[in-house]
């Protein structure tokens, strides 16, 4: 057995806490995958719902669930079990742990995508990147028999590397130079964006409401889901990096911040999109292969397209590093706690782990293509597990841990609000609000399938 390992790490600042919880949220979610769904559910008026759902469900989950960290400074689930009458909370901790594999064996595929694409167009080959072979040259990757693979690996090893080096000296350091270049590449992909000639159609169907679409349950559905994923909720990462977070932190302000931040990389990254895809009359409702098979088409007739692309995946390939690197401590964490491991042998363990079961999504389209759970190939299956419900059933256990099984003097000042009137709103929302709405959610998806 290895020795006991060392006392745990902890933020360097505060600063230091709210820039990696914002590496950790902003991800493939906020440009992949907030941009597909924007474009599949009718675009300004999705956006609303998506606002609703973020302050409704995202906001009260992530001051619980930094909460739930905070006070038992240790991994997420011990965070559940801590202080509580029944030790089978504790169940709530491992299926946040389940729930950050899962993700983390198929979200490593798709970030090995943009750092294949990323290559491609930094040594100056974009290649299948024209009109009519950007989707043939997507598909024949996609069939590879070990093209996906390898650059899944490659995911892994990078986000691994990073995690062995501990919270302070890896994953803070990496998230302090990532992040400030996410954001400025972002708001320059956006800036020469905006120069295009449809940009004005573009930014119309991002922001623009059809109200009426807003009577459809589907939006609402995709709403929260996508709440749900970019903000990283139920995952136990909010309450991993709480753990870490030095005293005194403000917890609230933290969540603000971090939920404001990770909506506004989304929206400038939809900004950067939509323009670019509405200037060169392409379909901004391409599913998953927007980014893939719709943009490259767009770079390779823009002005400087070229540069735009390597901006363009640049981003995505950094954005998806520091999430899967939160997606990976999440279970290691856990696994140093439970197993007493070191830090090298929990992190080798994990990444292992989520690369072997990640094989049959990478091959979804190639060695694995003959079997299709729900009609679908093996990574969207995974894809529609976890985000509609392992991380909806995720926080559902955050609300009724913190707003059930904790007493009320418990939550409120461990969620650290001082206003009573925001407390109380916050503590109804936990008990009622968030409940009610997660219950209704997976329902209505049970209904659909």
């Amino acid at each position: 057995m290895d020795a006991a390992p060392p006392p745990r790490d902890e933020w360097s600042t505060r600063a230091a806490f709210v820039v990696a919880t914002i590496g950790s949220a902003v991800g493939l979610g906020n440009i992949w995958r907030f941009s597909y769904v924007v474009g599949e559910n009718g675009g300004g008026a999705f956006l609303v719902a998506y606002l609703v759902a973020v302050i409704a469900l995202g906001l009260p989950l992530m001051l619980a669930e930094f909460a739930l960290g905070r006070r038992a400074r240790a991994d997420v689930v011990t965070a559940f079990s801590f202080e509580m009458k029944s030790r089978r909370w504790a169940l709530a901790g491992w299926l946040a742990v389940i729930a950050s594999l899962a993700i983390l064996s198929y979200y490593a595929i798709v970030a090995g995508w943009a750092y294949r694409y990323f290559v491609i167009y930094l040594i100056g080959s974009p290649a299948g990147a024209g009109r009519v072979d950007a989707a043939t040259h997507f598909t024949a990757f996609l069939h590879s028999s070990w093209e996906p693979v390898a650059w899944q690996l490659l995911v892994l090893a990078t986000a691994v590397v990073a995690v062995i080096a501990g919270v302070r000296n890896g994953i803070e350091r990496l998230n302090r130079w990532l992040v400030p270049l996410l954001a400025a590449i972002v708001v320059v992909l956006a800036a020469y964006s905006l120069t295009l000639g449809a940009s004005r159609a573009g930014l119309g169907f991002l922001f623009t409401p059809d109200w009426s679409a807003l009577a459809r349950p589907q939006v609402w559905l995709a709403a929260f889901g996508q709440a749900f994923f970019s903000l990283g909720v139920g995952l136990g990462a909010l309450a991993t990096y709480g753990s870490y977070a030095p005293a005194p932190v403000g917890l609230p302000r933290t969540a603000l911040l971090v939920a404001g931040a990770d909506t506004s990389f989304a929206l400038v990254a939809g900004v950067a999109i939509f323009p670019a895809v509405f200037a060169f009359g392409l379909d901004p409702t391409q599913g998953p292969a927007l980014a893939f098979v719709t943009l490259p088409q767009v770079f390779a007739v823009m002005p400087g397209g070229a540069w735009f692309g390597l901006a363009f995946f640049a981003l995505l390939s950094i954005a998806a590093l520091t999430s899967a690197v939160a997606l990976v401590e999440v279970p290691v964490a856990a696994v140093i706690k439970a197993k007493r491991w070191s830090r090298t042998r929990a992190t080798l363990a994990i990444g292992t782990l989520a690369f072997v079961a990640g094989v049959p999504s990478a091959l979804s389209d190639s060695a694995f293509a003959v079997l299709r759970p729900w009609g679908v190939n093996i990574l969207e299956a995974i894809d529609r597990f976890s985000s509609n419900l392992l991380l909806p059933l995720g926080g559902l256990s955050v609300a009724l841990a913190v707003g059930w099984a904790w007493p009320r003097e418990r939550a409120v000042t461990s969620g650290g609000l001082a206003s009573p009137s925001l407390a109380a709103a916050w503590w109804y929302a936990l008990r009622f609000v968030v409940p009610a709405a997660i219950v209704a959610v997976l329902c209505w998806t049970a209904l659909r399938h």
